[in-house]
C-alpha cells in the first residue's frame, strides 16, 4: 500500500478550502482540486465544526512598536547580565 506524503496547507490554500466549503462544494470536489482524498479536507474543517475560524490577531495588550530588536534593548537595560546569556 503506497502512502501519500503529508501536505501542509498554506494560508491561501486553507482560505480556498473554506471559500469552496461555504459555497456548498463537497469535500470530494474540494479534495480533487488539491489531488487529495476528502479525509484530508475533512481534517481542516472538522476542528471548528465546519464554521470558518475568526482571523487571528494580536492581543490589544501587545505594543505594536515593540519589535524584537527593541525588546532586546529593553531587556539589556533591565537585566544587564542578559548579554552574557546570549539572548
Amino acid at each position: 500500500m503506497a502512502y501519500r506524503t503529508r501536505i501542509k496547507y498554506t494560508y491561501a490554500q486553507k482560505q480556498e478550502i473554506w471559500d469552496r466549503w461555504e459555497k456548498g462544494e463537497s469535500l470530494t470536489s474540494i479534495g480533487r482540486l488539491f489531488d487529495r482524498p476528502s479525509s484530508s479536507i475533512f481534517n481542516i474543517l472538522a476542528p471548528t465544526g465546519g464554521i470558518r475560524p475568526p482571523l487571528r490577531k494580536n492581543s490589544k495588550r501587545v505594543h505594536p512598536c515593540l519589535n524584537e530588536k527593541k525588546f532586546q534593548e529593553v531587556l539589556l537595560l533591565i537585566y544587564p547580565f542578559a548579554q552574557s546569556l546570549n539572548i
